[in-house]
C-alpha cells in the first residue's frame, strides 16, 4: 500500500480514536484501549470456514458499516451505538495501516489490498 493512503488511514484512526475520547461512555482509558481490538474477535468465524470467517471479519470492519452504525446512533441519541460505530471505524482504520483489508473468501490472507503473504 501506498504512503499516501497508509497516512490517510492513520489520520482516519485518529480522527475515531479522538471521538472515542469525546463519546467515551464514562469508560477509563485503560478499557477503550483493550476494547479496540475487539472486533478482532470476528476471526473466530474462521473456525467454521473461510467463506464465514470472511463475512464475520467484513461485516466488523467495513468502514460503511461503521459509519452507519454511528450515524443512526447519533440521531437516535443512543451514545452506546454511536460509539460502537466510532469504534469499529477507528479499529477498521488501525488495521488498514497495517494492510489488514476486507477478506475475500479463499482465505485470511487475501483482501482487498492485496496478500498478506510475503513475497
Amino acid at each position: 500500500m501506498k504512503v499516501v493512503l497508509k497516512l490517510e488511514e492513520v489520520a482516519m484512526a485518529a480522527m475515531g480514536i479522538y471521538l472515542l475520547r469525546i463519546y467515551n461512555l464514562g469508560l477509563p482509558i485503560w478499557l477503550w484501549a483493550i476494547i479496540f481490538f475487539s472486533p478482532d474477535i470476528s476471526m473466530l468465524g474462521y473456525l467454521i470456514n473461510t467463506k464465514m470467517g470472511a463475512i464475520c471479519y467484513n461485516i466488523f470492519h467495513h468502514k460503511g458499516i461503521a459509519i452507519l452504525v454511528a450515524v443512526i446512533g447519533f440521531y437516535l441519541h443512543a451514545d452506546v451505538m454511536l460509539s460502537i460505530g466510532i469504534l469499529l471505524f477507528a479499529h477498521a482504520s488501525f488495521d488498514r495501516v497495517f494492510g489488514y483489508g476486507l477478506k475475500h473468501f479463499d482465505g485470511f490472507k487475501n483482501t482487498h489490498l492485496g496478500s498478506l503473504e510475503k513475497k
